[in-house]
This record gives C-alpha cells, sequence and structure tokens, in this order.
C-alpha cells in the first residue's frame, strides 16, 4: 500500500499539518504502513503538491515555525477514489495484506455494498489460501549437509503451522462475521426506508 493513499485518506477525513500526519502514522497508521518517517511524510507531501493531489495553506505559528495545513484537491480525491474502489486482488498469501486493511480503514468513503464485495473478495482468496495449504506436505528433509536436528525442525514448523492456521482461520471468521453485520445493517436500513 502507497503512503500517498494512506495520506490522502487521512487528509479527505481532516485537513492536516505533516506534523499531524506523522502521529496518524505513528499510532493508526502503523497498522497499515510501520515505521514512516517524518521525512518520509514530507517528501510523499511535496510529490503530491507537485502532481496537483494536495495543496496547503500557511498558518502562522508565534515563535516556531509556521505550520503548512494540506488539503485534498480534486485531482487528488479522484486519484485517491479511483485506488479504494479498485478491484482488490488479494496478496497470495496471507501476511495482513495492507491492500485490504487499507481499504477497511478508509470504508467509510464508500458504500456497504462495496466494502461487502472487497470482503468476498478476501474470504475467498483465504478460503482457497486454506484448502492449498492446510494440509500440504510439511515433512522436513532428511538428507542436510550440515548437522541438522530434524526432530527440532519438524517442531517449530508444525508448531508455526498451527499459528498461522489458527491466525487464518479467526481472520476468515471475523471477515465472515463482519460481512453479515453489514448485510444485517443494510437489511435494517431497507426495512426502515419502507416504514
Amino acid at each position: 500500500m502507497k503512503l500517498e493513499h494512506i495520506l490522502l485518506g487521512v487528509l479527505l477525513m481532516r485537513p492536516s499539518t505533516g506534523y499531524d500526519l506523522k502521529r496518524y502514522m505513528d499510532a493508526r497508521g502503523t497498522f497499515l504502513r510501520p515505521n514512516t518517517q517524518m521525512s518520509q511524510v514530507y517528501r510523499c507531501l511535496s510529490s503530491m503538491e507537485e502532481r496537483g493531489w494536495v495543496w496547503h495553506t500557511v498558518e502562522p505559528r508565534p515563535g516556531a515555525q509556521d505550520a503548512k495545513t494540506y488539503r485534498v484537491t480534486d485531482e487528488g480525491i479522484t486519484v485517491f477514489m479511483d485506488w479504494l474502489t479498485a478491484p482488490y486482488s488479494p496478496a497470495t498469501l496471507y501476511t495482513r495484506d495492507p491492500g485490504f486493511y487499507g481499504r477497511l480503514a478508509f470504508c467509510g468513503f464508500l458504500q456497504s455494498d462495496q466494502v461487502i464485495e472487497l470482503l468476498d473478495r478476501e474470504i475467498l482468496a483465504r478460503q482457497l489460501q486454506i484448502k492449498r495449504f492446510r494440509d500440504r506436505d510439511r515433512s522436513v528433509p532428511e538428507e542436510p549437509e550440515l548437522p541438522f536436528d530434524a526432530g527440532l525442525q519438524a517442531l517449530v514448523e508444525e508448531r508455526t503451522h498451527e499459528l498461522g492456521s489458527q491466525y487464518m482461520d479467526q481472520h476468515v471468521a471475523w471477515c465472515i462475521e463482519l460481512r453479515a453485520e453489514l448485510q444485517r445493517r443494510g437489511s435494517e436500513r431497507r426495512i426502515r426506508a419502507v416504514d
């Protein structure tokens, strides 16, 4: 997930200074893109401003450096929404896919049915991954070239596989529960609209 998409999404929620954006990246944003440096935020803002995606105003601050407050342009909105609404292609292997969680982080800009479609794609991709890898051959090679504790290796690999399986199952269950909740929410809204 590109830093520019995260920053555009945050700026669309609230115009912010570079410092505000860095604070976001250190808190909520760390789950979308960990270890983002202040210099990366400012480079990205500068690049986006050159491309016409954001603009800034200057707020004078007594005794300190003036603050630039950034806002998103119409072109920046188009870039963000094109990314946000583009067909989601799940990563080949699940590793807390920032493309998926990044879209969820800004789902308030989408319709419920778009979020449900995103969840459907994620659920299907992970179910296929489970089918492909859950019962794969996990035997340890028996002909190492160096001293090798095959029992230790097998134990750790099996326990790692169990952990990954549990995590994947929880992730899929969470996606299914969220999808069901969004579907119920949509049904309730339709019922209220009819009343």
